[in-house]
Parts: structure tokens; sequence; C-alpha cells
């Protein structure tokens, strides 16, 4: 491994968290900046990322190959995505259910169903990017 292989990937890091630390601008704009830097990076890695090297091919010809390199990244944004999606949603349930409680105790085995629904999202998310990753 070069040196560059290991300085050119934390470069890329740190350029995409920056807008992250930075307090300056509204929370949307930094948000944008974050998201187009992320995929400027992601953008730059595909590009680069597609040489190999003739020591580096193996036997198994999927190996190491962009495609793999896909899959993974397809398992990762399952796992991201579904966990995103059923923070949200236990952030819209989980108030309502502690309201609903609150108001009438017998309400608690129903809340909370509403409350579980949201999480087994994340593990509808996690079940995907295991099937996926088992396939390689």
């Amino acid at each position: 491994m070069s040196l560059l292989e290991f300085i050119l990937p934390l470069v890329l890091l740190v350029i995409v968290c920056i807008p992250l630390m930075i307090k300056k601008g509204t929370v949307k704009s930094r948000m944008i900046t974050h998201i187009c830097l992320f995929f400027g990076a992601f953008g730059l890695v595909l590009l680069l990322g597609g040489t190999v090297m003739a020591e580096d091919v193996v036997s198994d010809p999927f190996q190491g190959s962009l495609a793999q390199g896909m899959a993974y990244l397809s398992a990762a944004l399952a796992v991201s995505s579904s966990a995103l999606g059923a923070g949200f949603a236990v952030a819209k349930a989980a108030p309502a259910a502690i309201g609903a409680i609150s108001e009438n105790e017998e309400n608690f085995g129903k809340a909370m169903i509403f409350v579980a629904l949201a999480e087994g999202v994340a593990i509808y998310g996690l079940l995907i990017a295991i099937l996926i990753i088992n396939k390689l």
C-alpha cells in the first residue's frame, strides 16, 4: 500500500466532513454542501478506483472488482436508508405514543405497536444487507 493510497481517503474524508464542523451559514446550506462534496468524492473514488494492477488479479474474477464494491455500497445504502427512515418514524411515533399513554394508560399496548413497527423498518434494511453480502 503506497502513501497516496493511505492519505487520499483521509483527505477526502476531511473535505467531506468540513461543512458539518463549520457553524457558519444555515443548516440547509451546510447539508447541501455536505451532500455535494460526498457525491463528488464518491465520483472521484469511482474514477480513480477502477485501475487494477497485474499482480492484484486473483483467481476469482469477482473478488476485488467494481461489482463487488458496488454490492458492498448497496448493502451499506440499504442499512443506512432504512435506519434513517426508522429513526424518522420513531421520532414521530414515540411522542404521540407517550401522549396517548399519558391520557389513558390502557393505550400502552396499542401505542407501542406503532413504535415497534417503525423499528421493524431498520431490521428489514439489515436483512436485505445480509442477503446482499451473502450473495458475494
